[in-house]
C-alpha cells in the first residue's frame, strides 16, 4: 500500500474512516436543509441567525464536559450514543417538517440538543485517532480525514441544494439520520480497550485537563493566537466578504461562490500533498502557512476582483491544511492519549469562543467605517499574530515523536 493510503493498514482506522466519511458527506447537506427549513418557515436572516447561535452557544457551553467524558468513557461509545441523541433529535425535526408544525422555537430547541451532542462528538473523535493508528501513519490519518471533509465542502452543498429543491429539507434530514445509523454500526466494528476507571472526581479530572492544556506553552499560545485570529477571519471573511460580493460587481455574488470553491479547492489539493510529505516541524510551518489566510483578505480590501480572489483564497486553503494536519499531528503526539480529549476540548473552547463576538463586531463595523480599510487592517493584525506565535520557542522547535516519520 502506497505511503499516502498506510493509515488504512490498520483495520479499527478503516471501520473507523468509513464512519466519520459517512457523517462527514451526510452532515454537509443536513446543515443545508436545516438553512433552508428555517427559511421555509420564516423568510428572515435574524430567525436562522438565532438557530445557528443557539447551536454554537449549546456547544460551547458543553465542550469541556465533553472532554472529561470521552477520557473517561470508551470513546467510540460515546461518540455512537451522542449519535442516537442526533438521529431522535434530527428524526423530531423531520417529522415536524412532514406535518407542517415545525416552528422557529422548536427548530431552535432541537438544534441546541445537536450542539450539545456535537461538544462531546468532537473531543471523543480527537482522541480516538492515535487509538486506531501507529504514530508513523498518524500524519496520514488526519490528512485522509481532511480530504474526505474538504470534498464534502465543496460537492456537498451542490447535492443538498438540489435534494433540497427537488424533495425538500426533510428528506434531507431522513437521510442524515439513515447515514447515522450505519455509522453507529461501523463504529461497533471498531475494537478498543477499555480506558482505566477514573479514581478521581469530574471536576478533578477537568482541572487536571486544565494543567495539561496550559502546562504546554506552545499549545495555549496557539490556541490565545486564534482566539483572536478567528475572530477576526470570520468578521473579515464571513460577513464583510459576502457584503462585498454582493455590492461589488467586480466580485459579485456569482463570484465569491467561486472564490469559497477555490479556497475548498486548495485544502483538498493540499490533504493529497500532506499524504505523501511528512511535516518535521508541524508547528512552524503550520502558523507559516496559515497566515496566507491574510493574503485574500488584503486583495478583497485593495482589488476585489474574482479571479484575483479565487486564486488568493485557493493559497489559503491550502495553507489552512497545512496546519490543520501539523496541529491535529502534534497535539495527538504529545498530550498523554488517557487526557487528549480533554486537552482537545480547551483547544476547541478557545477556537470557537470568540466568534460570535466578531461577527457582531464587524457587523457594526461594516456600517461605521471604510470596508476597503477594515479588511487590509484585518489581514495586518492576523498574519501579525500567525507569524508572532513562531517567537515562541517551543512553536518553532517542535518536531515529531521519535520513530514517527519512519514509513
Amino acid at each position: 500500500m502506497t505511503r499516502g493510503l498506510a493509515a488504512m493498514r490498520d483495520t479499527g482506522f478503516r471501520w473507523f474512516f468509513l464512519s466519520r466519511a459517512i457523517t462527514m458527506i451526510a452532515g454537509s447537506m443536513s446543515s443545508i436543509a436545516l438553512a433552508f427549513a428555517v427559511l421555509g418557515i420564516d423568510n428572515a436572516p435574524e430567525s436562522l441567525a438565532i438557530v445557528l447561535t443557539v447551536f454554537t452557544l449549546s456547544n460551547v457551553v458543553f465542550l469541556i464536559f465533553g472532554g472529561v467524558v470521552a477520557d473517561r468513557l470508551p470513546r467510540a461509545l460515546v461518540i455512537q450514543s451522542c449519535y442516537v441523541i442526533d438521529i431522535l433529535s434530527i428524526g423530531t425535526t423531520a417529522a415536524l417538517l412532514f406535518s407542517g408544525t415545525a416552528t422557529i422555537p422548536l427548530l431552535a430547541a432541537l438544534s441546541a440538543v445537536n450542539g450539545a451532542a456535537s461538544a462531546f462528538v468532537m473531543p471523543a473523535m480527537q482522541g480516538i485517532i492515535p487509538q486506531l493508528t501507529t504514530p508513523e501513519h498518524l500524519q496520514q490519518a488526519n490528512a485522509m480525514l481532511s480530504f474526505v471533509r474538504s470534498a464534502t465542502t465543496i460537492g456537498g452543498p451542490i447535492i443538498a441544494g438540489a435534494l433540497v429543491a427537488s424533495a425538500g429539507p426533510a428528506w434531507v434530514m431522513v437521510i442524515q439520520a439513515g447515514a447515522w445509523i450505519v455509522a453507529i454500526v461501523l463504529l461497533a466494528l471498531v475494537k478498543l480497550p477499555a480506558p482505566d476507571p477514573s479514581r478521581s472526581s469530574f471536576f478533578r479530572d477537568l482541572r487536571t485537563g486544565w494543567h495539561e492544556f496550559w502546562s504546554r506553552t506552545w499549545m495555549w499560545s496557539i490556541c490565545l493566537a486564534f482566539m483572536v485570529m478567528n475572530a477576526f477571519h470570520i468578521g473579515a471573511w464571513g460577513v464583510a466578504g459576502p457584503f462585498i460580493a454582493k455590492n461589488d460587481p467586480r466580485l459579485g455574488i456569482t463570484g465569491w461562490g467561486w472564490v469559497l470553491s477555490a479556497e475548498g479547492a486548495g485544502i483538498l489539493l493540499m490533504t493529497l500533498v500532506m499524504m505523501w510529505l511528512p511535516l518535521r516541524r508541524p508547528l512552524r510551518w503550520g502558523m507559516l502557512a496559515v497566515s496566507a489566510l491574510a493574503i485574500p483578505l488584503a486583495v478583497m480590501g485593495l482589488y476585489p476582483q474574482a479571479l484575483i480572489v479565487a486564486i488568493a483564497a485557493f493559497v489559503a486553503g491550502a495553507g489552512v491544511e497545512v496546519f490543520n494536519t501539523g496541529w491535529n499531528v502534534t497535539e495527538m503526539e504529545q498530550i498523554p492519549g488517557d487526557k487528549l480529549s480533554r486537552v482537545a476540548s480547551y483547544d476547541m473552547l478557545a477556537s470557537f469562543v470568540a466568534m460570535p463576538l466578531g461577527t457582531l463586531a464587524f457587523g457594526w463595523l461594516i456600517g461605521h467605517v471604510d470596508v476597503s480599510s477594515l479588511l487590509i487592517g484585518s489581514a495586518i493584525v492576523y498574519a501579525a499574530i500567525a507569524l508572532g506565535t513562531m517567537l515562541v520557542p517551543s512553536v518553532w522547535r517542535m518536531g515529531r515523536i521519535e520513530g514517527a516519520l519512519t514509513s
